[in-house]
């Protein structure tokens, strides 16, 4: 499933922020309901890291297997799909825009020419300014936040006196130090915003609020659901910051459902249906063709980042 276009009006919209996709919830057993709304508020507990260390699928997994069993094989498939790492964050509304900004820059990190990756990123990121403020932002209104993003990923390639080279090390820290992850999560959420505003024909048919389901002006609708601190994304959001970005985002719907599919009969030649446990990735494909994704984890109100490693970088290895 390809979201690079926004889909169609009457598809229906996936979960998120734990408010959207209401009727979705309720077509869920009690036992798997019960399953969600714990592992979201365990998430949302304020002493979790805003960015954790890498973990083993295994740690998620022991959460669940003792409950609805279809989430234990949904994270089993990803496991056997090479997903055997996942990356918390803290579920604090924010968790969206915080992981696609850490696994964005650790992407710059890992790529094959890192130095060219993040002067090629800190261009783009600081082309943005002129959009916001051709949507009203004022400069002063958002240079701080840009200024505290760009920054960091210049630390790839030449850092400020007294400064270290950015590490994945360092970028964890610097992500679970308020002042600067936040600062990068405002900054997205207001490049949202701009990109919802200056464009506002292509997204005004998708806008509704998320609690009342009626339509919303687009600036109303980016004044409280976008800019606002603590408001989960979903697919608009995704669309319009993946559009500004440049960048393609792959999210697995952990969700506890079944899905039929058809399958070959060798016997009759015909296809028949069967219900298989599998995990969904909608794609938001915006960025250059090739470009690798970043990948995301999402459960009804969370996003964390998935990974095809489970633990962190070998710390010598990486100073090397």
């Amino acid at each position: 499933m390809k979201a690079g276009d926004l889909p169609p009006i009457d598809d229906p919209e996936p979960l998120t922020g734990g408010e959207l996709g209401n009727a979705e919830l309720s077509t869920l057993a009690p036992s798997a309901l019960f399953d969600l709304n714990q592992a979201a508020m365990d998430d949302a507990v304020p002493d979790r890291p805003l960015i954790a260390p890498l973990a083993p699928m295994s740690v998620l997994r022991a959460e669940y297997e003792n409950g609805n069993q279809v989430f234990v094989q949904q994270i089993d498939w990803l496991g056997e799909h090479g997903y055997i790492g996942i990356r918390r964050t803290r579920g604090d509304g924010d968790c969206f825009y915080r992981s696609l900004a850490f696994a964005y820059i650790e992407r710059i990190l890992n790529s094959a020419d890192p130095i060219l990756a993040a002067v090629q990123a800190v261009s783009r990121l600081e082309s943005t300014q002129e959009m916001l403020e051709a949507v009203g932002f004022q400069r002063l209104v958002f240079e701080d936040f840009l200024e505290m993003f760009t920054t960091l990923i210049k630390r790839i390639v030449e850092p400020e006196p007294g400064v270290p080279m950015l590490t994945a090390k360092g970028l964890l820290e610097a992500f679970n130090a308020p002042e600067v992850s936040n600062s990068v999560v405002v900054y997205l959420r207001l490049l949202t915003s701009a990109q919802i505003r200056i464009d506002p024909d292509a997204y005004a048919p998708f806008l509704f609020h998320p609690e009342l389901a009626i339509p919303m002006e687009p600036r109303e609708f980016c004044e409280n659901f976008v800019e606002a601190v603590g408001k989960e994304a979903d697919h608009v959001q995704i669309t319009a910051l993946t559009r500004a970005l440049c960048v393609n985002i792959f999210v697995a719907y952990l969700d506890g459902r079944l899905r039929t599919r058809s399958v070959s009969n060798n016997d009759k030649g015909k296809g028949k249906e069967r219900e298989a446990v599998e995990v969904e990735f909608v794609e938001f494909q915006n960025g250059e063709e090739g470009l690798d994704p970043v990948r995301l984890l999402y459960r009804p109100g969370h996003y964390d980042i998935l990974d095809s490693r489970c633990e962190e970088p070998d710390v010598d290895m990486e100073m090397a």
